[in-house]
């Protein structure tokens, strides 16, 4: 992950570091869902999706997390609480391992996999900002899942890049969730698909971005989803023509493209 023209790069949405960012971002959406990003268009039924399926079976650490870090500024860039029951539910069906994070925020995400994994499972996340991350941190201690996450602060790229000089890191990861800076996706991709096993996911959050996708290039958009439309746009032409994965994009959150290697 990066830091460029003044954005910084986490999980999820990015948030603008000057002021003319700072609008946009307190802009809560109309759902109660704090960072919620369902594209839904009634607020009733993603209230009942929430009270009925995800709430009811949220494990009281994920609660406790999701609560905390509802009061931070930056909460819009958190994984709603949907996405977080989807991916614990997936890697579980898919007896994931050995994964990784890239984009962790307070790791939100980062606990559901960690929940969701053996107990000897493994998480290589990587945050630019360990801050952040070292606020949820005493959850996911609690948890008693801290063992399975070795967290790397900086940008995501350079260790990838180091992880393929190694052959053994070829194919090794089961699992990989991306939920960071749009505009190295692509990048992100080309150095993943050697990582990921045949039979392995890639899953790329926000790929629905906002709904702006099927918006009209001068259609009126907060400045952070107009940034980075065009990066999203190009990512999801891109994996839809990559012969090498099989690929299924679910309107969960703010949209995730999962991406399965077949060769």
């Amino acid at each position: 992950m990066a830091e460029v023209a003044g954005v910084v790069h986490t999980n999820g949405n990015q948030m603008k570091q000057n002021g003319d960012g700072k609008g946009d971002e307190n802009q809560v959406s109309r759902h109660q869902e704090v960072g919620h990003k369902s594209l839904l268009q009634s607020d009733a039924l993603y209230q009942y999706i929430l009270e009925t399926s995800v709430y009811p079976r949220e494990p009281e650490a994920m609660k406790e997390l999701r609560e905390l870090t509802a009061k931070h500024p930056w909460n819009i860039m958190t994984t709603s609480a949907d996405e977080g029951q989807f991916l614990n539910m997936l890697l579980k069906l898919i007896n994931a391992k050995n994964t990784m994070e890239i984009g962790v925020y307070t790791g939100y995400s980062l606990l559901a996999t960690a929940l969701a994994l053996p107990e000897d499972g493994k998480i290589l996340a990587m945050d630019i900002n360990r801050e952040n991350y070292e606020l949820g941190l005493p959850v996911i201690e609690k948890a008693g899942v801290a063992h399975k996450i070795d967290f790397k602060e900086g940008p995501a790229l350079p260790v990838l890049d180091q992880m393929l000089q190694d052959e053994k890191n070829h194919g090794a990861f089961d699992f990989i969730f991306v939920d960071a800076d749009k505009d190295n996706y692509i990048n992100y991709h080309k150095r993943l698909i050697d990582l990921v096993k045949v039979g392995g996911i890639i899953g790329y959050d926000n790929t629905l971005w906002n709904g702006s996708v099927v918006s009209a290039a001068d259609a009126p958009m907060r400045k952070y989803v107009k940034f980075y439309r065009d990066f999203v746009l190009e990512l999801n032409k891109s994996l839809a023509a990559d012969p090498r994965i099989e690929i299924c994009m679910l309107p969960v959150g703010d949209g995730i493209t999962l991406c399965r290697r077949i060769n």
